[in-house]
């Protein structure tokens, strides 16, 4: 069957390689309904660590998605968010700059809808069509915070989710994509609130979600002349799970074809959802199968995918399945308002610090890309770059090396109780890194009562601190997730 997409440029382009990253802290439900003293929920939600924000969430997602893939093909990296970390400053650049990307490439960020990142998958896509790249990685990730003792906040979770596009070596062709576009309000967030705000239920759903979603479905499968009954997977958002199940049974999906968003082990992560479950079907999916993708927010984005043979090449991620099943629970409420940093704090327990951007910028390939160097003499990595090797004492012979995807062991460490850090005890760790060289860090992402000698650690890309009014990133260790 010849499918003719809804768009005019019909140039080679699909999905190369997919990632996600989900935090390793779960909140469950029924501490929130109980700190409110509500009746009990069952399920739980991802939640963003202290040190942890929507760029360090797509660095990982984008590890995740590149894996051990060489770099230098990639053209772009368009970062889609409602909470960015900056609001005044290009966050793609700095998950560029923290993945390794180098300094050649395009980068663009996409906001103010939760189909944003649907939005940059489009741009991706045309930007592949025309040769502006060969590769290109769109990443979305979203942090919202919800109103205290609301709906959302029983509902909101962190994630995100990376896919890495392409021309050649197509694990996902796009067969024919449709694209709506709609004034329609049903939530939003100005610069002045501090929460997403939203109309009454009732008219957001039949008039928006439960109306738009299926007209533009239904103007993609007559172009292509399609039926639901075609599709292997069914994969679209939704505001909430019973949401997604009216959807379901209006455009006729049966429930062996859909994919159930993962509201009660996640949470509904924003602009993240759409790519995440999208990545979820692909963790799953088998050669020759076609899947219908579906994204909804200020209109909706449709796609006919059909899944090609090299998709068996990109299994090994740990993608949704595995960070899902890779978890701490959170202890209380309490934990929760900390990593929110919803308490208000005596002011000698967050002293003000400054940001030298002077040093920063200088320093940055050390920094963010988290580059040592490699004696060209006797082999020996270092970190943070000299010029007189440590080992040898050659002069100026050194060669780059990116240390970021490397992994190690804990040679020693100590706890700091009294530091001036949001989630104490901090464990400041020396790290031996496989392959040689030595690291000072700190410790994340830890169960204090099983830090111990020699317990094996892999790099995440962290937010350190706040100075100046700049957010400041740097390299921490955790314990490898499975």
């Amino acid at each position: 069957m010849k499918i003719q997409t809804s768009r005019k440029d019909k140039g080679m382009a699909g999905i190369v390689s997919y990632g996600a990253y989900i935090p390793i802290h779960r909140l469950s439900k029924n501490a929130i309904t109980a700190f409110w003293g509500n009746s009990a929920k069952a399920g739980e939600k991802a939640v963003a660590g202290a040190d942890e924000d929507t760029i360090t969430l797509a660095v990982e997602a984008s590890i995740d998605c590149l894996s051990e893939r060489e770099r230098q093909s990639i053209g772009g990296l368009y970062f889609a968010s409602t909470t960015p970390p900056f609001q005044e400053k290009q966050c793609a650049s700095i998950v560029a700059a923290a993945v390794d990307l180098g300094e050649q490439i395009h980068t663009c960020d996409f906001a103010n809808s939760l189909r944003a990142g649907t939005s940059a998958l489009n741009a991706g896509f045309d930007a592949i069509k025309s040769g502006t790249a060969q590769e290109l990685l769109v990443v979305a990730a979203d942090c919202r915070l919800p109103a205290p003792n609301c709906e959302q906040e029983l509902l909101f979770g962190d994630g995100a989710a990376a896919i890495l596009l392409g021309n050649s070596d197509v694990a996902v062709e796009v067969e024919a994509s449709l694209t709506r576009s709609s004034a329609f309000i049903d939530s939003w967030r100005t610069e002045k609130d501090t929460y997403p705000r939203s109309w009454e239920d009732r008219f957001v759903l039949d008039e928006g979600y439960l109306k738009i979603l299926p007209m533009a479905v239904s103007a993609l499968l007559e172009q292509c002349g399609l039926e639901i009954k075609d599709f292997d997977k069914v994969v679209f958002c939704a505001p909430d799970a019973r949401s997604h199940s009216r959807m379901a049974r209006l455009i006729g999906a049966a429930k062996t074809q859909v994919l159930a968003p993962p509201f009660d082990e996640l949470g509904h992560t924003g602009t993240a959802l759409g790519l995440m479950m999208l990545v979820n079907a692909l963790e799953e999916a088998k050669t020759g199968e076609r899947i219908l993708f579906a994204n909804y927010s200020d209109g909706a984005d449709i796609y006919v995918f059909r899944v090609t043979g090299q998709i068996e090449r990109i299994k090994q991620r740990r993608g949704i399945k595995k960070h899902l099943a890779s978890k701490n629970m959170l202890p209380g409420y309490g934990k929760y308002l900390l990593y929110r940093d919803l308490l208000e704090w005596a002011s000698d327990l967050r002293p003000p610090r400054r940001t030298a951007l002077t040093t920063l910028w200088r320093e940055h390939a050390a920094i963010l890309s988290l580059h040592g160097h490699k004696c060209k003499v006797c082999a020996g990595i270092q970190y943070p770059k000299r010029k007189v090797c440590q080992y040898c004492r050659a002069k100026d012979n050194f060669e780059d090396i990116r240390l970021s995807d490397k992994k190690g062991k804990l040679f020693t460490f100590s706890m700091d109780h009294r530091a001036l850090e949001i989630d104490l005890p901090k464990v400041l760790a020396v790290v031996d890194i496989d392959g040689g060289g030595r690291f000072y860090t700190s410790l994340t992402d830890r169960d204090i009562s099983k830090v111990e000698i020699d317990m094996p650690v892999e790099f995440t890309f962290r937010r350190i601190h706040e100075g100046s009014g700049i957010h400041n990133y740097f390299w921490k260790v955790r314990p490898i997730r499975c």
